[in-house]
């Protein structure tokens, strides 16, 4: 259970962050949320598939890391910088919160931290605030990584919109056969209708195009081929 508290300079003043991403830093995690900014690279190392999610059953666009909700493939490959690490990734264990403003009434975001995360420490890893209080160059990035998902997040609830509302979202399965036989079925994702995509007339596809969703639908598709990576890391996993 997370123990989220709103991040201030003096209760959080020794604060540091373990950078390295390990099974026991709560990195072996079967996929990530991601946002559009993120699909060209995370398509160039992971399936990108949709799901609904459990609060609001809207869509999200995920980036797939392993055939099972605690197994992520590729966590050599992020820990080496090989491969990219999206950012609701990166930003743990800070997460953005509300707080309502006393003179506009306006809700405006807040950091919050998650206290019983094993990255947080206050031994080891990278410190959030300065000696003297103020924000360290890794809490600004921090900020910055915030400040791009609470965008991105505005941005995909469009393109999924229009995902659905074009009828492009089908349910899939992943069924694979490993080298040693053991037959693995994940579900619970969606992909691009190729079929409907292809039937869609100028004025859908022009509309597409204007928000610049028809590059991310094609990414998305390309992305797919990186199953075959997938189950190559499975089974040289299994081998060793």
């Amino acid at each position: 259970m997370a123990r989220n508290e709103l991040l201030n300079n003096i209760t959080h003043k020794d604060l540091k962050i373990i950078q390295e991403r390990t099974i026991q830093s709560g990195d072996n995690i079967g996929y990530s949320a991601i946002i559009p900014l993120e699909f060209r690279q995370a398509a160039s190392c992971y399936p990108i598939f949709f799901r609904k999610t459990k609060s609001d059953n809207q869509f999200e666009a995920v980036a797939l890391f392993g055939f099972v909700p605690d197994e992520n493939l590729f966590l050599s490959d992020q820990r080496k910088e090989d491969c990219y690490t999206p950012l609701s990734v990166a930003r743990v264990p800070f997460a953005i919160g509300y707080t309502q403003n006393a003179l506009t009434g306006q809700r405006e975001p807040v950091i919050h931290v998650d206290m019983d995360h094993p990255r947080a420490s206050t031994t080891q890893g990278e410190p959030v605030f300065l000696e003297h209080g103020g924000n360290s160059p890794y809490l600004d990035h921090v900020n910055s990584i915030l400040a791009e998902l609470i965008s991105g997040v505005t941005v995909c609830k469009r393109f999924t919109d229009i995902l659905q509302a074009e009828d492009l979202l089908e349910p899939f399965v992943l069924k694979i056969i490993l080298d040693n036989g053991q037959q693995i079925e994940t579900g619970g994702f969606y992909t691009i209708n190729e079929k409907v995509l292809r039937e869609l007339n100028a004025e859908q596809l022009a509309r597409l195009h204007s928000q610049n969703f028809l590059e991310l639908i094609y990414m998305s598709i390309a992305s797919l081929a990186n199953i075959k990576k997938l189950i190559n890391k499975k089974n040289a996993l299994l081998r060793n």
